[in-house]
């Protein structure tokens, strides 16, 4: 069961609240001013905050410093629950980073839709994204927040043939790639003109995504490897999905250089193991982004660790 802690001087309002949220199946906590708030805040550790802004001993605003100031409750969704609805008022609270806000007068559903969207982003930012299929993972979660569909049937798709170039090098990007079907390579190209393949992806992969946040030209080519479907997200979309929410920002930005630590690894792989090593390495890197599923991956048969000892 979820805690939520109402911060609310008003006794009506703070007592119809806490009934509107306990009758969903949370535990709730209340305080009648922001002091009061605080100590309860770092004593209890609520999964999300729902607070007043105007109060006495201690308003909103300072409420929301003091809780970023603690490792234990900066990370803790927080509402402002207000009868300002002045925009100066309310971008105030938004940079200062709360998650959302209320005004009231308010319903209940929507006091309750907007605990349960900021929940599933508290629970999105705290997972472990790890592995080839790490990308993938963290969008397909950041869906169901609500916040941006970067995947629904309104998104463009197109039918691709084998061999297809879909962008070169030094291109600008228009989009974020989807794979509904079929798969495609990424691969760069040294002075000698050899190519060497940095991606390989298949039906529900992302890619294309990290000259589009840095705003520069690709860095490598794209090709159809076999007959697919693409959907196009524009970049403007993508762009909105990950800068418009810190925290998702700052998972997204974790998981990007998770993955170039690895692409570090391959090149360090290339450059001094020996053969035998090379192309074990190179199978395990195949089958795991190759793979539909992560979960589906059974190593009870070649297990990874007895790949490198047979061939080393």
């Amino acid at each position: 069961m979820k805690t939520i802690l109402i911060i609310e001087d008003n006794m009506e309002v703070r007592e119809n609240t806490a009934e509107i949220v306990a009758l969903s199946n949370y535990k709730v906590l209340t305080a009648e001013n922001g002091k009061q708030g605080v100590e309860i805040a770092l004593k209890e550790l609520p999964d999300l905050i729902v607070c007043d802004i105007m109060m006495p001993v201690l308003d909103g605003y300072g409420v929301l410093h003091l809780l970023s100031k603690h490792k234990e409750t900066s990370a803790i969704p927080f509402i402002f629950l207000t009868a300002k609805s002045e925009k100066t008022d309310l971008r105030k609270g938004m940079e200062m980073g709360a998650d959302d806000y209320i005004t009231k007068p308010f319903d209940g559903i929507e006091l309750l839709n907007a605990i349960e969207a900021r929940l599933k982003k508290a629970s999105l930012v705290k997972n472990r994204y790890e592995g080839p299929g790490a990308v993938n993972d963290f969008l397909a979660d950041v869906q169901k927040t609500g916040k941006v569909k970067l995947v629904s049937d309104e998104r463009e798709v197109n039918a691709y043939s084998k061999k297809y170039s879909l962008y070169k090098e030094g291109q600008r990007p228009r989009a974020v790639y989807h794979i509904i079907s079929g798969k495609v390579k990424t691969a760069r190209c040294n002075d000698d003109g050899k190519e060497f393949i940095t991606g390989i992806y298949g039906p529900g992969d992302f890619f294309g995504y990290t000259p589009v946040m840095e705003n520069t030209s690709y860095k490598e080519e794209a090709q159809i490897l076999e007959d697919a479907q693409l959907m196009l997200i524009p970049r403007e979309d993508f762009l909105q999905l990950i800068s418009g929410d810190m925290q998702i920002a700052q998972t997204f930005i974790k998981i990007i250089t998770q993955n170039i630590a690895e692409k570090e690894e391959s090149l360090l792989n290339l450059a001094y193991n020996s053969l035998r090593k090379k192309v074990a390495f190179g199978l395990i890197q195949l089958l795991e982004n190759t793979a539909q599923s992560r979960k589906k991956i059974q190593y009870s048969i070649f297990p990874a660790n007895t790949w490198h000892n047979q061939l080393a």
